[in-house]
């Protein structure tokens, strides 16, 4: 097959691919001779068709299998010569339309090249990692929430009136129309106001109740509650106060560190210290990771596809659009048109993501199966008793195996570039590093 170069600008590329008649037709032939021994046909012996007949049966149906063979080998030969890598899928189309059994075919194939990046020298790289110790302050305080979680409740002094966070023990009999309806009905319920466990304005309607008071609560169900019949309707709670309790904490001891797995109070705070420092470790590495990519981003400067950039450009911008509307759930707001602040992002975004795609490749960096396995799995915790559905879903789905695997790889890839960079420790507070942390999503 012929080929023909048409187009050499930057990292465009595009080429007249000539597959004539001739070698059509000979591959066509090839293909009929190779499958005429298996093939029978009435008033013939098997293998025995005469190739004028093997043709017009089957004729067209290889010449369509031969040409697409031809312009796919053609095409994979051309990016083994020249190793050229397309930034995305090669356009390719038939230029001569009005093309018939017997013409040459002529097809014009274009595409986006992916740059050559170049080597970066980590040894180069001086980067600072924040190193946080989980000292006995943020222990006693994580302890205090875990207490504040574990709280029980004690009945308030005699008289005194229900407040926001108490917990009521209430009975109360629900009515619609008058008339008591299925399931509105109990007794001895014990109810935290401000949960927001009950229908919308049940709640607020107790806040300042006392012990003994009776109290017609008036509410209307959503109108997408659950039960048809109750969709809509105005009802009335008849409620009755039996007990009105404040919350307190629970004691810091060896009972509540029994609650949370522990087998007692300094084993519970061995499991918190562990905890916050590996809270404090991820936050640290976010901010070395930004800190490497900056000086990395500085060191390299290479041509970018411009496709790779359009298409990350709209993504960012599709993607802050819907952060600025949470309201608007659907993709019927139109195009959504980048702006030069979305357009320098996305090139950033697809340096980098070269820089540390050929950096990974070279050093042979991969995802193992038990890593994806976990990955899975990880995501898979979002959907529980669809576990099996959602590990089905992925096995299935290409594009998101490449969505869970692209985070792991670039993790590798900065460990990768860590390891031969020169990193020095700084020991800060938790404030400071936190200060650290806000700050990345300021830029």
């Amino acid at each position: 097959m012929q080929v023909n170069e048409t187009l050499n600008e930057g990292l465009k590329r595009a080429y007249e691919l000539i597959l004539t008649a001739e070698e059509l037709d000979a591959k066509v032939n090839e293909k009929l001779v190779e499958a005429q021994p298996e093939i029978e046909m009435k008033g013939f012996r098997k293998g025995k068709v005469p190739m004028p007949l093997l043709k017009k049966q089957f004729g067209q149906r290889v010449l369509g299998e031969s040409m697409q063979e031809a312009i796919d080998g053609a095409m994979n030969e051309h990016f083994e010569k020249t190793g050229d890598r397309p930034a995305l899928q090669p356009q390719v189309k038939m230029t001569n339309d009005d093309w018939k059994e017997g013409d040459d075919v002529t097809v014009e194939m274009s595409y986006e090249k992916l740059p050559e990046v170049p080597e970066i020298d980590a040894s180069k790289l001086s980067l600072e990692k924040l190193v946080v110790k989980a000292d006995d302050a943020a222990v006693d305080e994580a302890l205090a929430q875990l207490a504040e979680n574990a709280q029980d409740f004690k009945d308030r002094r005699k008289g005194s009136k229900a407040k926001d966070g108490d917990q009521v023990v209430i009975d109360f009999v629900g009515k619609v129309d008058g008339e008591a309806f299925e399931g509105g009905s109990a007794e001895d319920y014990p109810l935290v106001l401000g949960s927001n466990s009950f229908i919308p304005g049940f709640e607020e309607q107790l806040v300042g109740v006392k012990v003994e008071e009776e109290k017609a609560v008036e509410v209307s169900f959503p109108e997408e509650y659950g039960a048809e019949h109750l969709a809509g309707k105005a009802a009335v709670f008849d409620v009755t106060v039996k007990a009105v309790k404040e919350p307190v904490a629970a004691e810091i001891d060896d009972e509540l560190a029994k609650k949370f797995g522990a087998e007692d109070l300094e084993g519970l705070k061995g499991q918190i210290r562990e905890r916050l420092e590996a809270e404090y470790a991820g936050a640290s590495r976010q901010v070395l990771k930004r800190a490497m990519l900056d000086a990395l981003d500085e060191q390299v400067s290479f041509d970018l596809p411009p496709s790779l950039v359009e298409a990350e450009a709209k993504q960012i911008a599709h993607q802050l659009y819907h952060e600025e509307h949470p309201d608007d759930h659907g993709h019927d707001h139109g195009e959504i048109e980048p702006t030069d602040e979305h357009n320098k992002l996305a090139e950033r975004r697809v340096r980098l993501g070269l820089l540390l795609a050929e950096i990974g490749q070279k050093a042979e960096i991969e995802v193992t199966d038990q890593e994806m396995t976990q990955a899975i799995m990880m995501q898979a915790r979002q959907y529980p008793g669809q576990e099996r559905a959602f590990f089905d879903f992925v096995r299935q789905n290409a594009q998101m195996q490449q969505q869970l695997r692209a985070p792991i790889f670039e993790d590798k890839v900065i460990d990768h570039i860590a390891e031969g960079a020169t990193v020095s420790e700084k020991e800060v507070s938790k404030d400071d590093l936190m200060k650290a942390v806000e700050a990345l999503d300021e830029e």
